[in-house]
């Protein structure tokens, strides 16, 4: 099965603290490197990640408060430092692209790289990067300002022959295109090997669903049916409810009931106000709705 690994950078809310860094993921799909939100202090994290600077490609940042974006400039210029020469595609909402343009202008000089901006319209559901292995969509979310998650999915791929069988039957090397297509093999003597035989299914694709900063959208889950895992805000517990609705973000318990009600394999809670020392009491009132819940923390790992 083809790589699929959340990295947490960070997973504390705006306020710093020195248990937990800002929102920032990175996500290593199929060949790429993808990055979600870039906080203060993210290319510091990114180090200690261990994932090499020279194959992020792309940052998808979801909106313009400082615990999401602070650190893209930093990262930018550490990658010019570093004689960095691909492209680094960022995708934002429009307002970042002439603000990211000034920065770059003013902290940066003779980029050997080129930064390719592309504004995300926060209000619609869309199609943000495609190519031949993956597609990512952008998510409405109701935040304080334009908000969007990012959905991250595997296309269908092609079956797996089965080595053991197409050489016993002597299918030639020429005729594997066609049987992974869905075709029969058909003997010299006119026998008829059924495709079933000679491939083994395809991996079911895989999703990450990563909902960043939002009050609680019961609607939600309509658009997140069937995700793998799923990451969504979880600021606040019960005890400051009246909180979240004050600033649109979310409990631990309304994070696990999208969850529950969207059917997904997987509750990974963030962006935990500075309030908790202890956020296992975040923990426990989402798994009083759905049972498969994890905390996250910096340098945390999930395979999917």
């Amino acid at each position: 099965m083809e790589l699929f690994r959340v990295h947490i950078l960070g997973c504390g809310s705006a306020l710093p603290t020195l248990r937990h860094n800002a929102s920032s993921q990175v996500v290593e799909v199929r060949d790429k490197v993808l990055m979600l939100d870039c906080a203060e202090g993210t290319q510091m994290q990114l180090r200690r990640c261990r994932v090499r600077f020279t194959k992020l490609s792309h940052v998808f940042i979801t909106h313009l408060h400082g615990d999401h974006c602070f650190g893209l400039i930093g990262m930018i210029s550490t990658f010019g430092l570093l004689g960095r020469t691909a492209r680094l595609h960022v995708h934002a909402p429009q307002a970042l692209g002439p603000e990211l343009e000034r920065q770059i202008q003013f902290f940066t000089h003779d980029l050997d790289f080129e930064v390719v901006f592309h504004p995300v319209d926060t209000t619609v559901r869309q199609v943000v990067y495609d190519d031949r292995s993956i597609q990512v969509e952008s998510i409405p979310l109701e935040h304080r300002v334009p908000c969007c998650g990012y959905l991250i999915q595997e296309k269908p791929t092609l079956p797996h022959i089965r080595r053991d069988v197409i050489d016993a039957y002597g299918v030639p090397l020429s005729q594997v295109g066609n049987i992974k297509n869905g075709a029969d093999f058909v003997m010299p003597d006119g026998e008829v090997i059924p495709n079933s035989r000679l491939v083994v299914p395809a991996d079911a694709p895989r999703s990450y669903a990563y909902i960043s900063d939002t009050r609680y959208m019961p609607g939600l889950a309509s658009q997140l049916k069937g995700v793998n895992v799923l990451y969504h805000e979880s600021t606040y517990g019960d005890d400051h409810l009246p909180q979240s609705e004050k600033y649109f973000h979310s409990t631990a318990r309304q994070a696990a009931t999208v969850a529950r009600d969207a059917g997904v394999g997987r509750l990974l809670l963030g962006h935990y106000s500075s309030r908790y020392e202890d956020e296992r009491v975040l923990l426990n009132e989402a798994q009083e709705v759905f049972s498969n819940v994890s905390l996250t923390n910096e340098m945390d790992v999930f395979e999917l």
